[in-house]
């Protein structure tokens, strides 16, 4: 082997890895795009049966089942936004959710009476864990929760963005498709037509599902905390219930939110009498609402929608949260079910292949 071929195969090397670079770098420079084509592209499926409704009950035209299911989507975010900014704005005090200082002096209150109470038990359980700082992640959630808020104020360029993605990608339901079809050879892609349309079906019906469980938990928590006079319950609701969107920590981390929440809502009470019983009634109902969730609704979304079974599915968000963390447990299944899918058209000769996709 020459100096020559060697240069030349370490030029190529350079190249090649400069490319991947420069594509990295390309990527996270228009990363919002990505998030705001990605995001349409779950409105997109998520529009799917209702513009099927709309063409196929009300024999509307295509166009005009777009503009019709556009303009529902303008309409409930026109109403999220007047029936939350008010109560965002008045709340921002009264619960600390903007406000940190507060939040930490109510956390400290709390935790003084939750020690009084347990000397009246002798247990003196502040003195055994005052080296100990448990849950540290408790003190960011108001700045955590802020910064969303925050974002909230500035979104209307990414609103308006999606919305417009939107419109297209539901005008032209095979444009995806189209782009998709560029990259494959040509004798995969009858192959490829059945994978894309079997995956749009069973992430469409996933997407909602989820749509459903949300709803479901929202309404139950905001029922629950009217029920005990928590103050703006659809706010803490909304954000317990979003929290369920990342599998298995989600719960626990809303259990943590609605607990702090409902607990420092009103200082001015008994804490023994009034303040306390009333907490743990909520929180009895939220694992009620919890049990719902996971004996109800998942079991629906995940066997009528992937097709795939509880342990697999457990299996794959753990390995997906140990790759990539949070954001890898949100995406899990959306992605092993496509992986699935794809599989199956063109690895169906295997039987760890034919195995796992026996119920497509």
């Amino acid at each position: 082997m020459t100096a020559k071929i060697i240069s030349n195969g370490l030029l190529r090397t350079i190249g090649i890895l400069a490319g991947i670079a420069a594509l990295i770098w390309f990527f996270i420079q228009i990363q919002t795009i990505i998030v705001y084509v990605l995001i349409s592209a779950v409105l997109a499926l998520i529009s799917r049966p209702i513009i099927r409704f709309f063409r196929q009950k009300l024999k509307f035209k295509n166009s005009l089942a777009v503009i019709t299911t556009i303009l529902i989507y303008s309409f409930f975010i026109a109403v999220i936004i007047n029936l939350f900014a008010p109560l965002i704005s008045k709340q921002s005090e009264n619960i600390a959710l903007l406000n940190s200082d507060t939040f930490k002096k109510n956390i400290s209150h709390i935790s003084n009476e939750v020690n009084e109470y347990l000397l009246i038990h002798n247990i003196d359980i502040l003195e055994k864990t005052k080296n100990i700082d448990i849950l540290p992640g408790v003190k960011n959630i108001p700045n955590i929760i802020n910064i969303i808020l925050a974002k909230l104020g500035s979104f209307s360029m990414g609103l308006f963005s999606v919305l417009f993605i939107t419109f297209f990608f539901m005008l032209d339901a095979k444009i995806l498709s189209k782009g998709t079809f560029i990259l494959i050879p040509k004798h995969h892609l009858i192959h490829a037509a059945r994978s894309i349309e079997t995956i749009k079906d069973l992430l469409s019906r996933y997407f909602i599902g989820l749509v459903i469980q949300i709803s479901v938990l929202f309404c139950i928590y905001t029922l629950i905390l009217s029920i005990f006079n928590i103050e703006n319950p659809i706010i803490i609701a909304l954000l317990c219930a979003l929290f369920n969107l990342i599998p298995y920590i989600g719960p626990l981390i809303g259990a943590v939110v609605m607990f702090i929440l409902a607990t420092t809502n009103n200082l001015d009470l008994d804490f023994q009498s009034e303040i306390l019983p009333n907490t743990m009634y909520i929180m009895i109902g939220y694992g009620i609402a919890q049990l719902i969730d996971n004996f109800v609704s998942q079991p629906v979304i995940f066997s009528k929608s992937v097709k795939s079974h509880p342990l697999e599915i457990f299996l794959i968000i753990m390995i997906f949260g140990s790759l990539f963390g949070i954001l890898g447990m949100v995406i899990s299944i959306p992605v092993y079910t496509a992986l699935k899918v794809i599989a199956k058209e063109f690895f169906i000769k295997y039987k760890a292949v034919k195995l796992l996709t026996k119920d497509f």
